[in-house]
């Protein structure tokens, strides 16, 4: 039986492949405050502005490629089980091969009904308008999960944690919570590995390894380590 590698990532392993992320600039995200245009209170005060911001998003992700660090976890599935648990809405792990992504805080391209969240649809193109509604009738919003709102896979997210074999942390602060927990789940006896090039506080606990690199180094060397294992 595989081995199972559990994978958080986080802003940091799309911002390599030229993903804007808005985690180093202090809180405006491409000059919005990022209140405006990711919570329920700024959907309701200027959807016309919210919708137009993750359109735009959508609009880059389409010219950007996964980068190495995508491309070897993906790698890993050869040798393990590999489950990502993502904090980003972007595809780049799907498109780098990986077959098993949970995406806690949403998917870009993907939008959703505004009366019933178990509508959910694929998206084709990188738009969605004002008038764009879902077959009840109701405005199409993003399916992304906003701050304020609640995570809904983070209790699956919880149990592929507790039983993992390897635990790994790539690019992401550990400040935004549900997600930034997950750490605390891992069984002591699990190797932990924390790769980022800002790294971020994780406290002291058994088997933790800190790499201090980008992701796509970092990556590259773990997974050459874990693949001749």
């Amino acid at each position: 039986m595989k081995q199972k590698i559990v994978v958080l990532t986080g802003a940091g392993i799309s911002a390599e492949s030229g993903i804007a992320t808005f985690r180093d600039s202090n809180g405006l995200w491409e000059g919005h405050d990022v209140m405006s245009v990711a919570s329920p209170e700024g959907w309701k005060r200027n959807p016309g502005l919210v919708l137009d911001f993750y359109n735009q998003r959508r609009k880059q992700a389409k010219t950007v490629e996964p980068n190495a660090a995508h491309y070897g976890l993906a790698k890993l599935e050869e040798k393990y089980n590999v489950v990502i648990v993502t904090q980003n809405v972007d595809n780049l792990h799907e498109r780098a091969g990986s077959t098993k992504v949970m995406h806690l805080h949403g998917e870009l391209f993907k939008s959703r009904s505004t009366v019933d969240p178990s509508l959910v649809y694929e998206m084709d193109g990188w738009e969605i308008k004002l008038g764009d509604t879902c077959e009840k009738g109701s405005q199409l919003r993003p399916d992304i999960v906003w701050f304020g709102e609640a995570v809904p896979l983070i209790e699956k997210a919880v149990i592929q944690a507790l039983s993992a074999d390897i635990f790994m942390v790539i690019g992401t602060s550990l400040v935004v919570y549900p997600a930034a927990g997950l750490i605390d789940y891992v069984p002591i006896e699990v190797p932990k590995y924390v790769i980022d090039l800002n790294m971020p506080y994780v406290a002291p606990r058994p088997n933790l390894h800190l790499i201090e690199a980008k992701a796509s180094e970092g990556v590259t060397k773990l997974v050459e380590e874990l693949m001749s294992k």
